[in-house]
């Protein structure tokens, strides 16, 4: 039994901290800070020391789901990329660009919320972006 340790960055929100998860045949079984990181240096607060249980959590979604009639049904990432692409053209074409709205996340890197919002400001040249930073 020998665990993996993988560095990467905690999800709970914005600020970047890197975290070391312990992995044992491929489970997140552990987490602990990078003592070198110069954002986090060596600490994590309460969420980022429970990335494991959050990732783990059964009622987590692992793959996309698409409506079908009254209720939802698992769809691969391609087939439901496709169908929101299509559906954003739709109202794109029918309403124009300020119609559209996006929702930025406090659990994405500050680079992903950066992208986001030049999608939406330069692809959908729309600027009704809001961010809801309650965790």
């Amino acid at each position: 039994m020998q665990y993996e340790n993988v560095r990467t960055t905690c999800i709970y929100c914005g600020c970047g901290c890197a975290i070391n998860l312990q992995v044992l045949d491929g489970e997140i079984v552990g987490v602990f800070p990078d003592p070198q990181h110069p954002i986090s240096r060596g600490s994590l607060c309460i969420k980022g020391w429970n990335v494991a249980s959050f990732v783990r959590h059964p009622d987590r979604l692992a793959t996309p789901l698409v409506r079908q009639g009254e209720g939802f049904r698992e769809a691969s990432w391609d087939e439901a990329l496709q169908l929101v692409a299509e559906r954003m053209g739709a109202i794109y074409a029918a309403s124009g660009p300020q119609s559209i709205g996006f929702l930025a996340s406090a659990k994405c890197t500050n680079e992903e919320n950066y992208l986001l919002q030049k999608l939406a400001r330069t692809i959908v040249r729309t600027n009704n972006i809001d961010h809801c930073a309650r965790l």
